[in-house]
């Protein structure tokens, strides 16, 4: 039967999806109270311009201002605002200095690198997007400041949101400890996520619920992972928060487990984590818990699981957090190897030749008078970045949102006495970011408006025309260059996750068969697992969702994930079943073996390279041998 064909492209459905949620009140008031204030006080000093480069700053902090905790907020705001502020020396000093070759050339090597620091994760691509667009305003953005200053005032805007950050409360915070409220809800959330699993099991849901329940987990695990001055938790409430987490894992992994077997559970079943998950958000004890069903291993495991959390929540004396961090030599591979290279040529070629061709127009005196060429470039960081969107659908936002931004700021700054009524479309428009986040259109739309107030204030002419025909440049530019062939093979980014992905399954597999009793490294291991998983799957849609030039390159990964994700849930069951019986049924070890058929009938095709499938022995004779 041929596959049906779906009505809407992926691409356009993706770029009409926007994310749900409610309004993130906390945020939407460090929103208000960042850039406007800021420019305020320069204004107020003599300091325009310096106030527009600290309102940019704090702008960008607004943006990497997601929810979680404060530890996490210092990395995920802080890093990114010190490669800005190092962008904004380069640009200055080399547009001050070099002539326009050279600059380019300069410029260029600066997205080679971004882009591959953009592969070490969310936090590195945030750095590489504020690296590159600091660059730009640095050479494109002539203000009679030296880059020091510059960049001392572009920290200034982020540290001051990121103070924001950590001393205002969020709404209904001020339960217990307000400093962990991020990490209360976090782990709490990961709670809800297993009752929710537990709930789903035996129905169609319960895959999309053990997937929600892996992003449950990695989320409570990075926000509770985050910087810190001590190797240890260093209060009460962290420490207790630390031994519920530790206290989920065995509850997440039996509800894996139950979920796997295909069989629905007793609704009781998931009153327990749930009344945890009211615990841990209100700070409270959690008090008698309803037991189970112990008529299968998966359900006994269940049971044990909240025993061992009723007396964790008492105790609170810490938990480990089942991470490693990641080595140098890991993070130089990711940096030099395939998907560095693949984000890196990307960037630099797209961002290299934006530049050269705003320095074109610049010279031909197709901006008019003044000297401002940054847009142009600026426009094209946003648009080259592979990890924040498929190309198509990027594309076609940026260019809906800058031109209903250009339009709806050239009507603003018609009826606005200046600079009173920019200062306060400023404010204004940073309290929208965070709601904005939902949609990229609607984000660039926000940010047009804020930038061209913020230029304006500085000096800047009322240029909505010049800036929409850039954006539309920049649109043509990288959709060009994002088709060209690479000296690197297309794909390869996903080929390294699902490699990735399939060592640490394969990893998790062999420590359950080796029958080690070592749990705290089970679980370990189970997390790598499904984290691994959880990025090639993302990497793998953003990729499908392209225009088909692009979108075959990931032809078959899918199901190649959805395998390996098999496996990961069989090996969970496996774990769980060996820690009540001892030995491996029938059904476990059929079950592998299929998927080791599966997955080396696939890898070929893919393109993944994966070591020898460990396999259990036989069933009947009670071992738990490994074969390869």
């Amino acid at each position: 039967m041929s596959r049906s064909t779906p009505a809407v492209p992926l691409w356009l459905a993706h770029a009409l999806r926007a994310q749900r949620g409610p309004v993130p009140w906390s945020a939407v008031t460090r929103g208000a109270l960042g850039g406007g204030p800021l420019l305020v006080a320069a204004v107020l000093a003599g300091w325009p311009t310096l106030g527009v480069v600290a309102a940019i700053g704090a702008m960008f902090a607004g943006l990497n201002d997601r929810p979680g905790s404060r530890r996490v907020s210092v990395s995920r705001i802080g890093v990114p605002a010190l490669a800005g502020a190092a962008g904004l020396l380069v640009g200055t000093y080399t547009g001050d200095h070099l002539p326009a070759v050279l600059l380019t050339l300069t410029l260029t090597g600066c997205g080679l690198v971004a882009g591959a620091v953009s592969a070490l994760g969310p936090i590195g691509s945030a750095a590489g997007i504020q690296l590159l667009v600091g660059a730009a305003v640095g050479a494109g953005m002539p203000l009679p400041e030296p880059g020091g200053q510059r960049a001392l005032a572009f920290l200034a805007g982020a540290a001051w949101l990121l103070l924001l950050r950590l001393a205002l409360p969020a709404p209904g915070s001020l339960a217990g400890d307000f400093r962990f409220d991020g990490e209360r809800h976090a782990v709490a959330g990961v709670y809800e996520a297993v009752a929710a699993l537990l709930d789903a099991t035996g129905s169609p849901t319960a895959t999309a619920r053990r997937a929600a329940l892996t992003a449950a987990l990695d989320h409570a695990q990075d926000v509770l992972a985050g910087p810190r001055l001590r190797r240890y938790a260093g209060s009460a409430a962290e420490r207790r928060l630390h031994a519920q987490y530790a206290a989920a894992l065995p509850l997440a992994e039996a509800a894996t487990a139950l979920a796997w077997a295909g069989e629905a559970v007793p609704a009781r079943a998931s009153e327990g984590p749930r009344r945890l998950a009211v615990a841990v958000r209100g700070g409270v004890p959690s008090g008698p818990l309803p037991a189970p069903s112990r008529s299968v291993p998966a359900l006994r495991a269940l049971d044990d699981a909240l025993l061992r959390a009723a007396v964790a929540f008492d105790r609170a004396d810490g938990g480990d957090l089942h991470t490693r961090r990641r080595s140098r030599a890991a993070l130089t591979r990711t940096l030099l190897g395939t998907r560095g290279q693949e984000y890196g040529l990307r960037v630099a070629l797209c961002f290299g030749v934006s530049v050269a061709v705003a320095q074109a127009l610049y010279h031909a005196r197709w901006y008019g008078q003044h000297e401002y060429w940054y847009w142009l470039p600026v426009t094209a960081v946003f648009l080259v970045k592979p990890d924040l969107g498929p190309l198509a659908s990027r594309v076609l936002n940026r260019a809906a949102g800058t031109v209903l931004g250009a339009l709806l700021f050239a009507g603003f700054a018609a009826v606005l006495p200046r600079p009173e009524g920019l200062i306060a479309l400023v404010a204004v428009s940073g309290a929208l970011i965070p709601v904005a986040a939902r949609h990229f259109a609607a984000q660039t739309t926000v940010i047009t408006v804020l930038v061209l107030a913020l230029v304006m204030v500085g000096g800047e002419p009322q240029a909505s025309v010049a800036r929409i025909g850039e954006t539309l440049l920049a649109c043509a530019i990288v959709l060009v260059v994002g088709h060209l062939p690479m000296p690197v093979r297309r794909g390869g980014a996903i080929r390294v996750r699902l490699t990735e992905a399939g060592d640490a399954a394969y990893a998790y597999l062999a420590h359950v068969l080796d029958g080690s009793g070592d749990r705290a490294a089970r679980w370990v291991l189970r997390r790598e697992a499904y984290r691994a998983l959880a990025e090639a799957r993302g990497a793998i849609a953003l990729a499908s969702a392209e225009l088909s030039a692009l979108a075959r390159h990931a032809d078959g990964a899918d199901e190649f994930a959805a395998l390996l994700e098999r496996l990961v849930d069989t090996t969970t069951a496996c774990a769980v079943h060996l820690d009540d019986t001892g030995r491996l049924d029938a059904r476990h070890a059929e079950q592998l073996a299929e998927l080791r058929d599966a997955l080396d009938r696939r890898r070929e095709r893919v393109g993944v390279r994966l070591p020898e499938l460990p396999v259990a022995g036989r069933a009947d004779d009670g071992a738990r041998s490994v074969r390869p």
